[in-house]
């Protein structure tokens, strides 16, 4: 899990979109924004790795435009190579205006509306909601610690609402011929996600064990998934099929809370996620979520920071 602190973030002078608007007005604002919030004043060169003060600043028309040439291996850079804008024709304010809109609003918003906001296509505004949503990808960290909640979601539509020739007979419920089973972890106010095959105590468990510290309280509902947890954690059940949701003040509540959150930015904004990017979509919630303590702006800043990984369209649609 990657932690999300104001001490990863850069002083912003703007806590509004509005805000945002007016002081990054110019691409060459933006450009020296970006440079300021990943360099800090030393241009680094993504070919060598070197990082210098005075790499050489190249004009263009007799003005400089932010491309510089590396001293050591003589090889041009500016600020977008080794980020998701490499490559890209969008200029930075229409990215910048699309990551704050998407960072800040609480289910997301979808290709159609951004499309329309900054005025390009819809499969453009997809493409880039796909490589902001690869840049929240969680790092692995340390192992949760303190008391974690456990729980498994299933997303996809439900058989009744599908036309005649799409139904599946046998799917209501929990039910992966149509549906995704996704897994969640809760500790200390921070989530993380995983996509599993199934609802098998092996698998639960195996996941547990990758991320959460043994000995530690695990808490879950009365699936019989978890039965096997209590051999290396402290294990507290709560028998949701008998009406009780509260044991020894521990619950589920803050996880399925989350799964609320995150189905219903699925069914309103995005109407319908397939299996193939639904773990994107997860870790954006659960972005969100673990930085709903940041200001809007700080959480725009820490967007920028993890903006080191450049997902091509190849890669988006490779099947």
């Amino acid at each position: 899990m990657i932690t999300y602190s104001k001490s990863n973030t850069y002083n912003t002078e703007f806590n509004s979109l509005i805000k945002m608007i007016d002081v990054l007005d110019t691409e060459h604002k933006c450009r020296e924004y970006l440079e300021e919030l990943l360099w800090n004043g030393e241009p680094i060169c993504p070919h060598c790795g070197s990082v210098r003060e005075n790499h050489y600043k190249l004009k263009q028309g007799g003005k400089f435009k932010g491309m510089y040439k590396c001293k050591d291996c003589l090889t041009r850079f500016t600020i977008r190579i080794g980020t998701m804008f490499e490559g890209s024709p969008i200029p930075l304010k229409k990215w910048f205006l699309a990551i704050y809109i998407f960072s800040s609003h609480k289910k997301g918003i979808s290709s159609v509306q951004l499309a329309k906001d900054i005025e390009v296509t819809q499969k453009t505004a997809w493409f880039m909601l796909s490589r902001i949503r690869n840049t929240f990808q969680p790092e692995q960290a340390e192992k949760f610690d303190g008391a974690t909640q456990v729980d498994e979601t299933f997303v996809g539509g439900k058989n009744h609402n599908k036309v005649w020739n799409k139904k599946v007979e046998n799917t209501q419920g929990r039910s992966t011929k149509t549906k995704t089973v996704v897994f969640g972890l809760l500790s200390n106010g921070k989530v993380t996600t995983e996509i599993v095959p199934n609802t098998k105590g092996k698998t639960l468990t195996t996941v547990i064990k990758n991320m959460v510290k043994e000995g530690s309280i695990v808490v879950s509902d009365g699936w019989r998934g978890y039965s096997q947890v209590h051999k290396n954690y402290e294990h507290k059940s709560i028998p949701h099929n008998k009406g009780q949701y509260v044991k020894d003040n521990y619950h589920t509540n803050s996880i399925e809370g989350f799964w609320s959150l995150l189905k219903r930015g699925i069914l309103g904004i995005y109407h319908s996620v397939s299996p193939k990017h639904l773990q994107r979509y997860c870790d954006e919630f659960s972005f969100r979520y673990n930085t709903k303590e940041l200001t809007d702006g700080d959480r725009f800043n820490l967007a920028l920071l993890t903006a080191t990984e450049r997902l091509t369209y190849e890669e988006l649609i490779n099947k």
